[in-house]
């Protein structure tokens, strides 16, 4: 019987791959191991237990699971490894038997039962629980933000039947988190110094429409009661049921930002409704357009994905016409992933999927080329204002530091250069832009402008 008293100091590093909801996952797990009397590490060199949290979304992200794996068994021969997240959500039992380099697999509809599990990889049982769904659990102690940030997820899983998506299969139904429990996360986040709280789900528009009423305004409403002084940024709305409602609570309320991620996808119709969607390139740039009206400081951030099945020039002419014409302030581009499960899976044979990836990866280059011409004009309009910047991290050598604005979502966009050496991580202060450099802006504290 294997003694963990005896043998293990009960030290856990988690390496986190995917999504900002991945993130949290990993955040909650580390609180209920803490809970156990474990003690997180920030290097695997000082672990008894590795914990990777996989992401399985798209083949990329499964190909960078598998080699994590494989890269931290060859690298700690000696260390327990559990597979955990997404990816072992998505594949449960079939990894137990394909991936022996891993001492137990663990998925994330139940992050509570993460002890159990750990107990049973130390007595050599090598467990596989992928858990059916368990109310959530959203205690933490740790962030892995930089300083003054946090995300905070308002649901699980996706009612949405995007044909392309693999989330269903992964995450489930939708299932909003409680709003008192939300609301109580952020309060407890405002006693820790957080200023910045970015609310992550697959559609934070549905949020509550499971139980027959879309709830999303009235949680906005409802955060615009606390008191304080900080940012709410929304991450991912789909642009199908936009609700137009928040552009007058954000126009009445500063704390909530003018940023939006809405992931249109594509612009073709034909596209779009091959993808189950119902929206056209009229109807998106129309959206666009009613924000940046309503709120005329807004960012728009959107992704683009090329190679869906029966995308041709014509379709592709169309979508690169879009990005043009609306002028987003970022965009990301995906190339199509073929995702077992998924209704597009059967639209494409194996064989035409590899006759399309060449065209489909040229086009996603020239897509990304163009955005970077785009962002930089979008970000000349900042040029002179005073911005307040949250300051992330020191690059001391250069006597400068990196920082974001209220038009950068973390990890994703641009970033705001701060020339000074003077500030520190999560330092939350006013300074003057004073011009793009690419598509970064250069900014320096109001208190040291015009200093020599």
């Amino acid at each position: 019987m294997y003694s963990m008293q005896k043998s293990v100091s009960k030290h856990f590093y988690i390496e986190n791959l995917g999504c900002a909801k991945n993130q949290v996952d990993a955040e909650v797990m580390l609180r209920h191991l803490e809970k156990a009397d474990w003690t997180y590490v920030e290097s695997p060199d000082d672990a008894d237990l590795i914990i990777i949290n996989t992401c399985g979304f798209i083949q990329p992200a499964k190909k960078e699971s598998v080699e994590t794996l494989f890269s931290m068994r060859q690298r700690y021969p000696d260390r327990k490894i559990l597979l955990a997240g997404c990816f072992a959500q998505r594949y449960g039992l079939q990894l137990k038997d394909e991936l022996q380099e891993a001492d137990g697999i663990f998925g994330n509809h139940d992050l509570g039962q993460v002890g159990r599990v750990v107990d049973e990889v130390f007595l050599n049982q090598r467990p596989a629980l992928i858990p059916a769904s368990a109310p959530y659990a959203g205690q933490r102690s740790t962030l892995f933000s930089y300083p003054g940030s946090a995300y905070v997820k308002i649901s699980e899983g996706c009612n949405h039947r995007c044909t392309f998506c693999a989330i269903p299969i992964i995450r489930g139904p939708l299932k909003s988190i409680p709003m008192d429990d939300i609301l109580q996360q952020i309060r407890d986040l405002l006693g820790r110094g957080i200023v910045e709280f970015n609310l992550i789900a697959q559609d934070l528009a549905a949020y509550g429409s499971e139980r027959g009423r879309a709830d999303f305004a009235r949680l906005l409403r409802k955060i615009g009661e606390l008191k304080g002084d900080f940012w709410v940024r929304l991450l991912y709305i789909h642009p199908d049921n936009f609700p137009l409602e928040i552009l007058s609570i954000m126009r009445n309320d500063p704390r909530i930002l003018p940023y939006f991620d809405i992931p249109f996808q594509h612009a073709s119709r034909k596209i779009l409704r091959r993808m189950g969607r119902s929206g056209s390139a009229l109807q998106y740039a129309k959206l666009v357009e009613k924000i940046r009206s309503e709120l005329p400081g807004a960012v728009v951030r959107t992704t683009f994905m090329v190679g869906f099945p029966g995308e041709g020039r014509r379709e592709y002419r169309e979508l690169k016409r879009f990005q043009q014409e609306v002028s987003f302030d970022w965009a990301g581009v995906f190339d199509y992933s073929r995702e077992e499960g998924t209704p597009a899976y059967a639209m494409q044979s194996s064989i035409m999927e590899r006759l399309r990836k060449r065209r489909s990866l040229r086009w996603k280059d020239e897509l990304e080329k163009a955005q970077i011409d785009i962002s930089a004009r979008r970000m000349d309009r900042f040029a002179g204002t005073v911005m307040r910047i949250l300051v992330e991290e020191n690059i001391h050598e250069e006597g400068l530091a990196l920082g974001r604005g209220y038009i950068h979502a973390p990890e994703v966009d641009g970033t705001a250069v701060i020339l000074s050496g003077k500030v520190k991580p999560g330092d939350w202060v006013d300074m003057r832009v004073l011009k793009r450099n690419n598509f970064d802006l250069e900014v320096v504290p109001l208190n040291e402008y015009g200093s020599s």
